[in-house]
């Protein structure tokens, strides 16, 4: 239920000081880089494919965030990666309309950034097994095959042999680009199992911090990395980190870096095996830790926690430690000194209701529904649709128990839905604007559920929801035309109507209440704006 901007795994809860992604650059940055790429290939093609190195203070490089500097064979993997994956796509297009001119001109290019990622990485990395030798070679004579392919191309008029030349051609550019993603992911695991064993024997925090810096920025290459990385130690070396008091200072660094490998089921797995969960417990739980330690910890929890990811529901070893989890980061959201803390506490809250139902009854007995309702009124905390959304998903799971009314008519709640109904984004950004459509989804669903209770129905009805959800169905710029919307703001006002039918209009009733959901449904989707 949480699809927020930023870089982490998290369903996208934003980070702390994230380094960019390696193309995330400026525009004119990134053209002056590819140009470097794109007239080395082609002096290389003059000089017959001979590959030119790279000079030691060539100001044309990518840098990649963390890498140590030109020779670093991390930058150059991904540097000759990305461009290579490029081609390999845009080849794949130019063949798809049958331009041939270009597939072959592409080939031969795309041939040269082979042959200088091979040669670079040999001369950066100064060893190769015999296992990435053996794909170095298939690599180089899948290239060649397809240079001399699509050069025949060239000189075929026929359009039935072309024809079957171009199902060759497009079996050999995939058989090509296997045996790229094995080189690739030989070459990356190497990298990184140099990495963990880095950090798993320094003892120095320079050190560590530097080689963590390199592990946090491949986790923002993607998924694939993150695999590596947790298949290579890279969990247990971070968790070893945060059971050392010495590197206390590199407790959130490493837990960011924790958040972003556990968006994948081998990180999830490796955490439960080193005792994780425990470990997240003891920060969490330690006051002496600062809060953006704790805020991190609190992170982690929540992308173990997400509901988005099936594997995290078999996490056997957090129902142990939910208690103290679940009152530390009730207490972290009541002590936040701002809202990048409130959201990261209150985001792990949200998805532990999802994980166990016991936690909404444990938030009950801690008082939480005072707190989150305090914080609405606090700007520091509370400030961006992506916290509300946090807040009412929290309220709508808890809506389930009957005593969570009682608590919400005694702390004004009903109040603070109908404000969350009017939810309307500031940026226009699609992140932005898909969250207050999932805030006033939900505080519809939460008022349809407490609702139940006839004081709470009346409570609503005195503040003039039904009016706020009768104009979400009508208006579908309300709404930003969105249909979950639609279909819980009817819902909430069915509910809303057989306690105090009196609020409703007859027109009102005879459309939205009175005929089957679904008829209603699609009255209100198909309202133009000048209907109302």
């Amino acid at each position: 239920m949480m699809a927020l901007p930023g870089g982490r795994h998290l369903d996208s809860v934003p980070l702390p000081g994230q380094r960019l992604h390696l193309m995330q650059v400026d525009s004119v940055q990134r053209w002056m880089e590819d140009l470097k790429l794109m007239t080395e290939c082609e002096c290389m093609c003059v000089l017959q494919a001979k590959p030119i190195s790279l000079e030691e203070d060539a100001q044309g490089d990518l840098i990649l965030a963390g890498g140590s500097g030109p020779g670093d064979p991390l930058q150059l993997l991904l540097k000759r990666g990305w461009v290579i994956s490029t081609e390999l796509r845009r080849i794949g297009q130019k063949l798809a309309q049958d331009r041939w001119a270009r597939v072959h001109s592409m080939s031969v290019r795309l041939t040269c950034h082979a042959r200088s990622m091979v040669s670079e990485y040999s001369a950066a990395s100064r060893s190769s097994s015999q296992e990435m030798g053996q794909i170095e070679k298939l690599l180089m004579e899948k290239c060649s095959e397809l240079s001399a392919v699509t050069e025949r191309c060239l000189q075929v008029e026929n359009e039935h042999i072309l024809k079957s030349m171009k199902a060759c051609v497009s079996e050999t550019l995939s058989t090509l680009g296997q045996h790229f993603g094995q080189l690739l992911e030989l070459a990356l695991t190497r990298e990184v199992q140099a990495l963990v064993r880095k950090i798993d024997a320094s003892d120095n925090i320079y050190t560590t911090e530097s080689t963590t810096g390199n592990l946090f920025s491949l986790t923002q290459e993607g998924a694939p990395l993150c695999r590596i990385i947790a298949k290579e130690g890279g969990v247990v070396a971070l968790f070893k980190v945060c059971r050392q008091d010495s590197f206390r200072c590199l407790y959130p660094q490493a837990l960011r870096t924790l958040a972003s490998i556990c968006c994948v089921e081998e990180g999830v797995h490796q955490l439960e095996k080193v005792d994780g969960v425990l470990c997240l417990a003891d920060i969490l739980t330690d006051d002496s830790h600062s809060e953006a330690t704790r805020a991190e910890a609190a992170a982690v929890v929540a992308q173990v926690t997400s509901p988005h990811l099936p594997f995290t529901q078999h996490l056997s070893s957090f129902l142990e430690s939910m208690e103290e989890i679940v009152t530390a980061l009730v207490k972290l959201c009541q002590e936040a000194s701002s809202g990048e803390v409130f959201l990261l506490a209150s985001a792990a809250l949200a998805n532990i209701t999802f994980f166990d139902t016991m936690a909404c009854e444990m938030l009950l007995q801690l008082k939480a529904i005072r707190v989150l309702l305090e914080a609405c009124s606090d700007k520091q905390r509370v400030d961006t649709p992506y916290t509300r959304d946090q807040i009412v998903t929290i309220l709508a799971n808890m809506s389930v128990l009957e005593q969570c009314a009682s608590d919400i008519i005694q702390e004004n709640g009903v109040q603070l839905i109908m404000g969350l109904l009017s939810e309307k984004p500031r940026s226009g950004t699609p992140a932005e604007v898909a969250a207050c459509e999932r805030v006033q989804q939900k505080a519809a669903v939460t008022l349809a559920r407490l609702s139940r209770d006839p004081d709470v129905a009346r409570e609503a009805v005195r503040l003039s929801c039904m009016s706020r959800l009768i104009e979400l169905c009508r208006s579908p710029s309300e709404r930003n035309s969105s249909d979950a919307v639609l279909v819980a703001c009817l819902a909430a006002l069915r509910r809303l109507a057989g306690v105090c039918p009196e609020g409703l209009q007859d027109s009102d009733f005879q459309q939205l209440v009175q005929p089957r959901l679904v008829d209603s449904f699609l009255l209100c989707s198909n309202m133009e704006e000048s209907f109302v």
